[in-house]
């Protein structure tokens, strides 16, 4: 589910264009650069409730403008954890029109090092992507998921406790505020894509009246009081993707029986689950997470999916078996992640939050939500530090981006702020910013210019 690239950018604009960086950043070279990005250290608390105590670096990169600068554009991966520095050296076309007003200043997010490619101060630790844990069955299956997760978890956080336990998304986000500071203390617009757009909901709630604009771009509702009725969204909008893709095969005349085949096939596979592999077999949750991913890839992808469907039902899912990676649907789930996620609090939880997503969305349930992100949580040796919250008011207008599903998530974030305006695209994908010319046009206006474009912009 959050497989793609996660992106974030933040825009010290026009009304700080004349504003002098800190003397504390200092700007060099980056090691080993061949397009001309300085590097600089910046020293924040470790634990930003002791602003006195243990410090880390950010390490800083930035392209300055080509044209004459009015401002500062801060751009980061998200991931969470992706190195800012190398991927903005790698993706540096994307920022051509941007950079014609803006300096680029990027960071490498803390926690996230040598391993991530990243050069801030690291967690010593090695994440790895895990197959998404079956439901517990009862509670002796709840607290033995919940053991393995937190053995797992406590390799990493006794290399660094204090730093495993202020990594989310609010930190990243003070983080931020420290950098918008070090860059002169303009108010800071902000460009979020995927799981970045949850550092720039903690912004708004952090820092309401730094903020000048804002964009959200193919990102997660955090910022909402019910989080239970967010993950029924997010179950209705995987609905909607199967729904596509069985109206196509109505309409298409070659697979009309598949939408049946598919319900009959993970209600099946609930009770007994379909041989894939060598020693792998799909229940029905693992099926409907590969159908929504494969559906979400939009029509190319769809004669594939029925193919697979017709064969699982025949009780061989071998064509469900991705060609690379874990067998198994995986999670990104981790260190900022399960500070920012609610967790299940007992099995009885699981099991009543599974049953009114299904009662939700019948065809997809609860597979690829955080119904199911979560249960890597469960057990785990941090507190949720970040739980999603309500935006304050007082926000400027904000804009928002997204393709299929996602475009709904942000707008379910941008109803609270009056003015604002989502972008989105009747198709597949993944954030707008680097993949449509249309939209980056109109993020960058309202980036520098602060024009929103029309309510209901389709690109």
């Amino acid at each position: 589910m959050f497989k793609p690239l996660l992106l974030a950018l933040a825009l010290i604009g026009p009304t700080g264009a004349h504003a002098q960086p800190s003397p504390a950043l200092a700007w060099s070279p980056c090691p080993g650069d061949k397009i001309g990005m300085e590097c600089a250290d910046l020293q924040v608390p470790v634990d930003w409730r002791k602003p006195d105590g243990r410090r880390l670096t950010l390490k800083l990169g930035r392209l300055k403008a080509t044209g004459t600068s009015e401002g500062s554009a801060l751009i980061s991966y998200g991931g969470p954890g992706g190195p800012g520095i190398g991927l903005t050296q790698s993706l540096s076309s994307w920022w051509t029109k941007l950079r014609e007003r803006m300096d680029l200043v990027t960071w490498d997010t803390r926690g996230y090092g040598r391993q991530f490619g990243g050069l801030s101060t690291g967690l010593d630790c090695t994440w790895t992507r895990l197959p998404i844990q079956r439901f517990p069955r009862d509670d002796a299956d709840f607290g033995r998921l919940s053991d393995t997760n937190r053995g797992a978890a406590e390799t990493c956080r006794h290399n660094d406790p204090e730093l495993f336990a202020n990594m989310s998304s609010a930190d990243h986000a003070r983080d931020m505020e420290a950098i918008r500071k070090a860059l002169g203390g303009a108010k800071l617009n902000y460009y979020g894509a995927s799981y970045a757009g949850l550092y720039g909901q903690a912004y708004a709630r952090l820092f309401p009246g730094q903020v000048r604009t804002m964009v959200l771009d193919g990102t997660l509702n955090h910022s909402t009081a019910d989080w239970d009725g967010e993950m029924a969204a997010m179950a209705h909008d995987n609905e909607q993707h199967l729904r596509r893709f069985f109206t196509w095969c109505a309409a298409s005349g070659d697979c009309r029986d598949v939408p049946a085949k598919f319900r009959s096939l993970v209600k099946r596979a609930d009770r007994t689950p379909v041989p894939a592999a060598p020693n792998v077999a799909y229940t029905g949750r693992d099926l409907r997470s590969f159908a929504i991913g494969r559906a979400r890839q939009g029509e190319p992808g769809w004669p594939a999916l029925a193919k697979a469907i017709r064969q699982a039902h025949t009780g061989d899912a071998a064509a469900f078996v991705p060609e690379r990676g874990a067998r198994y649907p995986d999670q990104s789930t981790g260190v900022t992640e399960c500070t920012d996620w609610p967790r299940p609090a007992s099995r009885a939880q699981v099991d009543d939050t599974v049953t009114r997503l299904r009662r939700a969305a019948p065809t997809a349930g609860a597979a690829n939500t955080l119904a199911t992100g979560s249960l890597a949580c469960i057990g785990w040796p941090a507190p949720v530090s970040n739980p999603p919250a309500p935006l304050p008011k007082g926000l400027p207008p904000l804009l928002g981006a997204g393709a299929w599903g996602e475009s709904e998530a942000v707008s379910r974030i941008l109803a609270q702020v009056p003015g604002s305006v989502t972008i989105a695209h009747d198709g597949p994908g993944h954030t707008l910013y680097g993949a449509s010319a249309c939209a980056r046009d109109h993020i960058n206006r309202y980036l520098t210019d602060r024009r929103l474009p029309p309510g209901n912009t389709r690109c």
